[in-house]
């Protein structure tokens, strides 16, 4: 199709939509959609996200009645401008699955009436069954709102009147910041610094505190061979990309030296070395909270309107089974693994099949482990590298492109759609670039799946991150060449039974002789680390049931948007998600600092 057709049909549709929108025509605006089209919403008609299928439900969420207008009415978006400058102009799309959708896709700009706002969309549209072009998915999102848009420069230095220098210019926000944040972040890895400096650039202070002695010990602190299972380029940071010479997979403590250096270029206020020290207060009277944090060898109180946790994906996991105290060897969460090499010619076990315990059994056959054993209790959803590098990373990030363009892209999706689309046949691509490999791994007597639960459809990696951040995953850099050559052995569809002095001792009365036992068995649950920090009253008025996951629209539940307590956020998730949504969060918090949310 022409590109003059492409912008002809976008314009065309655009147009009518823009009727709808400004003259507060619900019905006229439904009909835009194909009967079972998607609409995704990110705090244009509430302050929430939302995600809705159907025409009725589309219909029922823009006709609600907020303030005696329906949202439709009184958010009232206008001014729709096609975006035809970036590399979201109008473009073919087909969508993966059976059904082989195809279509005209397009990015655009409008305003929004009440509150006074910036939004950008973008629209997926197919021709109906009498050859009208409809929706079949539709994304508006706000961008900034009037008056306090996010700034992408600062003025530093002495010049058009200026009395002050660089230094002095931070020093003094930066006390300003700590006499009284507005909001304080709990955790100084890449979510919570992130977060911070989309803060700054709306001009909201923001204090990070951080229970390590720098910047970065989260990643700096972990195994040592770790590096990230995603590329350089898709696992960017806000505003400051790597260094074009950097690791296509970047390790662990580069990474961390890297964000060190970032909280420093972004001129954020951390306290390093600081914890909450006991259940914090919120009075809702004052919309503050009283938190004491624990700052080097000083105690201070603090009493930010707004407390955002970005303490990662939970504490260590750790299983009880009988006898674990009975064994005579090592025995330790892979969250403390940091020496393979004293292990030499030693016999080794780890427990669990996802990323970590793969990344952990390559550093023990690195350093010449006797005998590595990988204990399998339940099935792995597993994508080689090469296949990710064919299709999710080349496809959907390429490099080279604007990475605010792609983000802005990759989430105009509905994440419901999405998954829809890949139990109906999109895993299907993926599954055949690894057919050989994945058969290989099943000889060798490791169990596959692409499901979350029998039965429930096939939904691959992208299910399994949404659903479980990625739990029960296994990106695969290496270790599953070591399985299949049998270099690393699987003990698998045995529940075990307990430890004893010399290993473990299955259910089917099954044993495994080792000198050193890994757990690699994940992390708890955000809300029971959320719990243990903030007490049962507080934790026991969020959104059930966890932060994380998908809510029953499709949504992440909790994940920068409104977690049922006021004045209380979750930034977690990969480095993608608080790149996108910080500025949500942002938005969400100043909109509540003007009055307005």
């Amino acid at each position: 199709m022409a590109s003059e057709d492409l912008h002809a049909i976008s314009a065309d549709w655009l147009k009518s939509l823009e009727v709808a929108s400004s003259t507060g025509d619900v019905m006229s605006f439904v009909n835009h959609f194909v009967s079972d089209g998607w609409f995704r919403d990110l705090l244009c008609f509430s302050w929430d996200h939302r995600t809705l299928s159907g025409l009725e439900k589309i219909r029922g969420y823009l006709s609600d009645i907020v303030d005696g207008k329906s949202r439709l009415e009184r958010s009232s978006l206008r001014d729709f401008k096609i975006d035809d400058h970036t590399i979201n102009a109008p473009s073919p799309f087909k969508l993966p699955g059976l059904q082989g959708i195809e279509g005209v896709q397009g990015a655009f700009t409008f305003s929004i009436t009440n509150p006074a706002a910036f939004g950008r969309g973008f629209f997926r549209l197919t021709q109906d069954g009498d050859g009208k072009w409809k929706a079949l998915t539709l994304f508006t999102n706000m961008q900034d709102l009037v008056g306090y848009e996010e700034s992408l420069t600062d003025q530093h230095g002495l010049y058009e009147g200026r009395t002050i220098t660089w230094e002095e210019d931070v020093d003094a926000r930066f006390r300003a910041i700590e006499a009284d944040p507005t909001v304080l972040i709990v955790g100084g890895g890449q979510s919570g610094l992130m977060c911070a400096a989309r803060l700054r650039r709306l001009g909201i202070r923001a204090l990070i505190i951080e229970k390590n002695a720098r910047v970065g010990d989260c990643w700096r602190q972990r195994y040592p061979n770790l590096t990230l299972h995603t590329p350089a380029y898709q696992s960017s940071v806000l505003y400051d990309p790597y260094p074009i010479n950097f690791p296509k997979y970047i390790p662990k403590g580069k990474l961390a030296n890297f964000l060190e250096s970032y909280a420093v270029n972004q001129e954020l206020c951390i306290w390093l070395s600081s914890t909450i020290t006991s259940t914090p207060m919120y009075d809702s009277l004052s919309a503050r909270w009283t938190i004491e944090v624990q700052h080097g060898d000083q105690k201070v109180i603090l009493n930010p309107k707004h407390l955002v946790l970005a303490t990662g994906s939970g504490s260590p996991h750790i299983p009880t089974w009988n006898g674990m105290g009975d064994f005579t060897g090592p025995l330790y969460h892979s969250d403390f693994h940091t020496d393979a090499e004293q292990f030499r010619g030693k016999r080794v076990v780890v427990v669990g099949a996802g990323n970590a315990s793969a990344d952990i059994c390559q550093d023990f056959v690195a350093h010449g482990a006797a005998e590595v054993t990988l204990v399998q209790r339940s099935a792995t959803c597993v994508v080689s590298i090469a296949a990710m590098e064919k299709t999710r990373f080349k496809q959907v990030y390429p490099i080279n492109t604007p990475i605010e363009e792609l983000d802005f892209r990759s989430n105009s999706m509905p994440i419901a759609f999405s998954l829809q689309l890949t139990k109906s046949g999109g895993i299907k691509h993926m599954k055949m670039l690894d057919q050989e490999f994945h058969d290989d791994l099943r000889k060798a007597g490791f169990n596959l799946t692409w499901e979350l639960s029998p039965g429930s459809g096939e939904v691959g990696l992208d299910g399994f991150l949404f659903s479980r951040l990625g739990s029960g995953t296994m990106l695969d850099i290496g270790c599953g060449k070591l399985i299949i050559e049998g270099r690393v052995k699987v003990k698998q569809g045995q529940d075990i039974s307990h430890f004893d002095k010399g290993g473990i001792t299955f259910k089917d009365g099954s044993k495994l002789s080792a000198d050193v036992i890994v757990l690699a068995t994940g992390n708890e649950p955000i809300m029971k680390t959320t719990r243990a920090l903030l007490g049962n009253e507080i934790t026991d008025r969020l959104h059930p049931p966890e932060v994380w996951g998908l809510d029953s629209e499709g949504e992440l539940n909790q994940t920068y948007r409104p977690s049922g307590h006021p004045g209380l956020w979750f930034a977690v998730g990969p480095f993608g998600a608080a790149r996108f949504f910080s500025k949500h969060l942002g938005l969400q918090i100043l909109a509540r600092e003007l009055g307005i949310a």
